[in-house]
């Protein structure tokens, strides 16, 4: 494989046909033994790229690379490090003009619209970011020992393990590695093997805006070795914290490999949002942020709307607003079309899953409001929206996560009730609630178990200051954003000072 860097050779070229190499300490390199994989359209079926696959050696030499790096970058003074991440920001809008949207809308089908929430809405947690540089803060404690001072401070962890998905790639890889490297850890990056471009994209901004070679690795790692260099990664004694988004039962198996180590985690895993419509909730308002919250990105966000519960005197209205809104909706290729809103799933076979899915809810009593469960499109892997009504804890729709454009309806009569919908799921992340009566709404959100809870807009909200995160079960722990974030990728550190000539009781 020729190494290249996968960055465009001036601002117009697209990258995308190029190798991707691993980026690590600073260089770009193949794998070791120049083993490579291939990164596929979903949308065509078509070969894009050679990417370098990342063996255990591979991360094995990254770590000590990071380890090394920790030693001068956790030294940087906060206002080095702001600079970077400023910067970075400025570099990474520039790539809307450049080859961004190609590489997106090849490696997940993506939209024109949720290209530019990738890059904008990282380019704010690269800012967002940056001002907590100067936040990283201790205390002094008084001591009851006379002649002593007692510091808490707050110190950077180490090296920290990084696993970011696809879905969300940039954005979702910016908010992986941003709080950790602020607060002065180094980091190793897993990227997903369906999208290395796109999520290579943090690390160009970051390395061109002054990221000292070593801070940031990239390892993209072929689907044949993810669980060997995971597994590995998780448990290096120089690996201090892991932070993982993606799937429940991916997060189950990285947090039992690090609780063998006893190792700290934070993990943003799946979601089934509910949402609340109560009887005099803003009917209009209430199904355009359904739309928006279940739809976007084809429903394959974490923080989706799958249900939506109403109260029985306004469930028929809605109804009939929510299927006239989906039908005006575009589907289809985005590289073919314009204004199209829903793109194709990530894959033939995911979007064989969601129609498998459906059908077993409809075999079993669901009624189908909207949707035909075919797949369309070159390789199969675009699907309409699709709205259910009638399901019951019979049918796997019911506890598990869709990841797809599917909405299910069901209707309660009491805010008790709802409440008690909202909240039969292993799922906690994030929810919303719909009423004119704000103070009433505020009430249902706190009953509500989810780690945010919205009234009056929809599930799929979030600010790189907020500490976004699940509450436990299958939607993790720990949190990303702000102060949260860098309560987790820092320790707190005793240091007591005493002055000379002190007595102890001996």
């Amino acid at each position: 494989m020729t190494v290249t860097n996968g960055n465009p050779q001036n601002g117009h070229k697209s990258a995308l046909g190029e190798p991707q190499a691993l980026y690590i300490g600073g260089d770009y390199r193949p794998a070791a033994k120049n083993a490579t994989f291939q990164v596929v359209n979903p949308m065509t079926g078509k070969d894009l790229y050679q990417c370098a696959a990342a063996s255990v050696e591979d991360y094995s030499a990254a770590i000590e690379n990071a380890e090394d790096a920790f030693r001068s970058w956790k030294k940087t003074p906060p206002s080095a490090r702001r600079r970077i991440f400023l910067k970075a920001a400025d570099i990474l809008e520039t790539y809307l003009t450049q080859d961004s949207p190609e590489i997106l809308s090849s490696e997940i089908s993506a939209t024109e619209t949720w290209v530019k929430i990738n890059i904008l809405a990282t380019a704010g947690v690269f800012r967002e970011t940056a001002g907590l540089a100067t936040h990283i803060k201790g205390e002094i404690v008084p001591a009851d020992r006379p002649g002593t001072t007692i510091l808490v401070e707050r110190e950077a962890l180490g090296v920290v393990f990084a696993i970011s998905p696809w879905n969300a790639p940039v954005n979702l890889t910016a908010r992986a590695i941003a709080t950790p490297l602020i607060c002065g850890n180094t980091v190793i990056l897993k990227p997903s093997e369906f999208t290395p471009k796109s999520q290579h994209l943090v690390v160009r901004a970051l390395t061109a805006a002054g990221l000292p070679a070593g801070c940031l690795n990239f390892l993209p790692a072929a689907p044949r070795d993810a669980a060997a260099v995971t597994e590995f990664t998780v448990k290096h004694p120089k690996v201090r914290h892991v932070n993982f988004t993606g799937s429940d039962r991916v997060g189950r198996i990285i947090a039992g490999w690090a609780s063998q180590c006893l190792k700290k985690c934070v993990l943003e895993l799946g979601g089934k949002a509910p949402v609340i419509v109560l009887e005099d909730a803003n009917i209009d308002d209430a199904v355009e942020a359904v739309v928006f919250g279940g739809l976007s990105n084809a429903g394959q966000i974490c923080m989706s709307t799958e249900r939506v519960y109403l109260h029985d005197s306004i469930a028929d209205a809605f109804k009939a607003k929510l299927l006239d809104r989906v039908k005006g909706l575009k589907v289809g290729n985005p590289a073919e079309e314009k204004g199209v809103s829903i793109s194709g799933l990530y894959s033939p076979a995911s979007a064989q899953r969601v129609v498998a899915t459906l059908k077993d809810a409809i075999s079993k009593g669901a009624r189908l409001l909207y949707g035909n469960l075919e797949t369309f499109g070159p390789n199969q892997t675009i699907l309409s929206p699709h709205i259910l009504e009638g399901v019951t804890d019979s049918m796997d729709i019911f506890r598990k996560e869709i990841f797809g454009p599917v909405l299910y309806l069901g209707r309660f009569s009491t805010d008790e009730q709802a409440i008690t919908l909202a909240n039969d799921s292993e799922f906690s992340l994030c929810a919303s609630v719909f009423s004119r009566d704000v103070m009433r709404a505020l009430d249902i959100a706190r009953e509500v178990r989810a780690g945010s809870c919205h009234v009056n807009g929809p599930t799929l909200y979030i600010e790189a200051t907020l500490p976004n995160g699940g509450v436990g079960g299958s939607s993790g722990y720990g949190r990303f954003g702000g102060i949260a974030g860098v309560e987790e990728f820092t320790e707190r550190k005793i240091v007591s000072l005493a002055k000379p000539g002190q007595k102890y009781m001996f």
